[in-house]
């Protein structure tokens, strides 16, 4: 459909992950240029614009203040306001409220316009030297325990490569977890992205989650995805077999399944189904 030539455009404007010098000219240019800034942490955002000298005035937008603020900006786009989304971080609308903003755009036949730069996710993604070609962007898992373990069985027969957003304080809980539901395959954590202290941790679930001491930093969690069965499975009478040997040790179920998991890189349902039907 043809957009109306009296309204505004919304410019999605990527802003730096961590490096101020990651910001590009473009996103400053467009960012002095338009009426309004549409920011998730006005203080944030504030900080950033005058490290820049930019002096645009800023409308709050975030998830507490979108429904009222999102039809506030509407009616500036509408108006013939040009406004630009930033996040924290990175790009706009991706795992950001202004995913709301632009949807509420697109309805109402409003030009939406791209300007990238830096992103977390796929940062960590080229680093990880594993599979690029096809991955899927999970971002922070559900909130309640029930939808996360849904969402990580779903995930578990998944190929591609998988990326999460994770915090510091729920970084050895999120591994525990990903190590119980994908079995225990390769994996790169990284943290501080374009920082100082920027880093990146590989290896098996398992050693990233017991190595792991006091976190500090936001981090992106890249997972392999699930192999062919006949690349990573032993046959099942010998993770059967091995199962049964820790358990004549006097080994409990529960912990059993947990070590069998680890040594044959497979989740511990598909372990305990074999048992099962055995």
């Amino acid at each position: 459909m043809k957009l109306e030539n009296t309204t505004g455009t919304l410019y999605l404007c990527a802003t730096p992950i961590g490096n101020l010098e990651d910001m590009t000219f473009r996103a400053v240019k467009i960012l002095r240029e338009v009426n309004f800034i549409a920011a998730e942490d006005t203080r944030h955002t504030r900080k950033l614009l005058t490290h820049f000298d930019i002096h645009t005035p800023l409308i709050r937008y975030d998830e507490f203040s979108k429904t009222q603020s999102g039809e506030k900006i509407l009616n500036l786009l509408r108006g013939g306001k040009n406004i630009a989304c930033v996040s924290d971080a990175g790009l706009p609308a991706i795992s950001d409220p202004g995913a709301d903003l632009v949807k509420l755009a697109v309805e109402s036949n409003i030009k939406v316009c791209p300007i990238p730069g830096a992103n977390a996710a796929l940062s960590a993604l080229i680093c990880s030297a594993l599979d690029t070609i096809k991955f899927t962007f999970v971002g922070f898992l559900p909130k309640t325990a029930k939808n996360r373990r849904e969402l990580l069985t779903e995930l578990s027969t998944r190929p591609e490569t998988l990326i999460f957003y994770e915090s510091p304080h729920h970084l050895k809980k999120t591994l525990t977890e990903l190590l119980d539901a994908l079995g225990n395959r390769n994996a790169v954590l990284a943290r501080e992205l374009t920082k100082v202290h920027e880093e990146f941790l590989r290896g098996k679930i398992s050693e990233l989650a017991e190595n792991l001491s006091e976190p500090i930093g936001e981090f992106v969690i890249v997972v392999e995805g699930k192999k062919n069965s006949d690349e990573v499975q032993t046959p099942a009478e010998n993770f059967i077999d091995v199962y049964k040997n820790l358990i004549s040790q006097g080994i409990d179920k529960k912990s059993a399944i947990r070590e069998v998991a680890k040594k044959f890189n497979l989740n511990r349902r598909e372990i305990y189904t074999a048992v099962i039907n055995l």
